[in-house]
């Protein structure tokens, strides 16, 4: 078919693919992200590559959904005989991680890298599995940092957006008041967190904690009275003090355990955590194994 001849097949991978097939299936961007586990942003730009790649536009839009073009429906049986003989190839493929040396590099703040990472490498090698970590400091993340191989993976609250990057949302959660009982308590009113002293993180390599910070009732979070490069270091200051620390409620379970929680006294949006890798590594077993674990310790 002439169509088929113009195709540059080297910019196809198995999870272009997949994803042509599940919006075959449902009809609609947003449904196939939720059962591929993906953001809808991800799969959009995938669609976006596939449109490019295969020179057609492939889905239409019709009313509350998309409809397939005559291509896409003459696609549909090539295209999952092609899955089908990939994953013939990696089932041949045997993959064990005890029998691994894998070292991987993280780029997260030090709140995730807390929540995650030392229950992971000390199961792992409970496990006897040989798995290295090198996690660095990530601020507010940018895509060059994936692009250019600087870090294997990145977990964080601010996904850089591209093409050739994937995320998945690993949580969600409030936003809190963290304090210490002893020497203050949650206030109870706007003006009263407005008036308080609080405490922020403003990261090295730029950009603070507090640009997750939204709300309808306030604009932004106070001028801080103290500022720290890390989160390990709010607690330091917190504790035997009147200062508030504002983050979101998974802090408890790990930086922030010594600390009392409490609601804010008004509302804000829920602030989401995402893993974050590059198309080089959608496909590698071992990389797969890694974002599995870490799903595992988000979602125990």
């Amino acid at each position: 078919m002439l169509f088929m001849k113009k195709i540059d097949f080297k910019k196809l991978d198995g999870y272009l693919l997949e994803t042509f097939l599940v919006i075959l299936e449902e009809s609609s961007v947003s449904r196939a992200a939720e059962r591929l586990g993906l953001t809808q942003s991800t799969v959009s730009h995938s669609l976006a590559k596939l449109r490019g790649v295969l020179g057609d536009p492939l889905f239409v839009r019709s009313g509350q959904g998309l409809i397939p073009t005559e291509i896409a429906n003459s696609l549909k049986g090539q295209v999952q005989e092609v899955l089908d003989h990939m994953k013939a190839l990696t089932e041949k493929r045997d993959f064990d991680p005890r029998m691994e040396s894998m070292h991987f590099v993280v780029a997260a703040n030090d709140m995730q890298r807390d929540l995650i990472f030392p229950d992971l490498l000390r199961h792992s090698m409970d496990e006897g599995i040989d798995l290295s970590l090198e996690v660095r400091p990530s601020g507010i993340p940018s895509v060059s940092l994936l692009r250019d191989a600087k870090c294997d993976l990145m977990i964080t609250p601010r996904p850089p957006e591209g093409s050739d990057l994937f995320q998945q949302k690993l949580v969600t959660g409030r936003m809190m008041c963290f304090f210490d009982p002893k020497y203050g308590k949650a206030p109870e009113t706007v003006d009263a967190y407005m008036a308080a002293n609080h405490i922020d993180v403003r990261f090295v390599l730029g950009g603070s904690s507090s640009d997750v910070f939204k709300s309808s009732i306030i604009d932004e979070l106070p001028k801080p009275k103290v500022t720290v490069s890390n989160f390990s270091g709010v607690p330091k200051f917190v504790k035997g003090t009147d200062l508030l620390s504002t983050e979101v409620e998974q802090m408890h379970d790990a930086t922030f355990k010594d600390l009392e929680m409490a609601p804010l006294p008004f509302e804000t949006h829920p602030v989401s955590i995402y893993m974050v890798w590059h198309e080089r590594s959608i496909n590698d077993p071992a990389h797969i194994w890694l974002r599995q674990k870490i799903k595992e310790r988000y979602q125990k």
